[in-house]
């Protein structure tokens, strides 16, 4: 057809607005510009190692690989909302999608996407994207294992405000502990 461009897939892979990974065993073979910059790390550094390196506990990467490889195998696709771990250490929420060409073997070739939602005027549909930003900045440091008084002087609010927007998660979701509701957070 007369005006017919071809497309390029490895630039729009490059280029998307969208961070992207493919994997093999959970393992980074490539991904684009935007994951790099999600993760605050570069393509070079990311393609080569686990996803691991993305969770904010090696439990965490575990039983997510499982919940996700099972959902994979029978639906070939996947999506949620979670917290994971910058390469510079920090947590913070992601939408993460992913796409099994295995279903066999669900681990063994994947596609992912994500997009942060620690960005204004983003939100997606599950239990942890009803968070406010606020609720979302003290759930994170909570997960990092910070105190009330250390979310307070890293957020620059007082310990008061700490312990209502604490009180108002533990209602939200329904649990009596903040360690239940870092499980949860965790987890769902």
């Amino acid at each position: 057809m007369e005006g017919t461009m071809e497309v390029d897939y490895q630039q729009a892979f490059e280029n998307s607005p969208v961070g992207q990974a493919i994997g093999r065993d959970r393992v980074i073979i490539a991904c684009n510009r935007m994951f790099a910059t999600i993760f605050r790390s570069t393509i070079a550094e990311m393609v080569g190692q686990t996803f691991v390196q993305l969770y904010p506990t090696q439990t965490d990467y575990e039983k997510t690989g499982r919940r996700v490889g099972s959902r994979l195998s029978e639906t070939l696709s996947y999506s949620d909302d979670r917290v994971m771990r910058r390469m510079n250490g920090d947590l913070f929420w992601v939408k993460v999608s992913g796409f099994t060409y295995t279903p066999q073997d669900a681990h063994a070739h994947t596609l992912w996407a994500f997009s942060e939602l620690s960005k204004p005027g983003v939100e997606g549909q599950s239990l942890r994207s009803s968070l406010t930003g606020r609720e979302r900045d003290i759930a994170t440091l909570l997960i990092e294992g910070k105190t009330g008084k250390e979310v307070a002087k890293a957020l620059g609010i007082s310990p008061r405000t700490v312990d209502i927007y604490r009180t108002r998660l533990l209602r939200k979701y329904n649990v009596a502990h903040t360690s239940e509701l870092i499980t949860l957070l965790l987890t769902v």
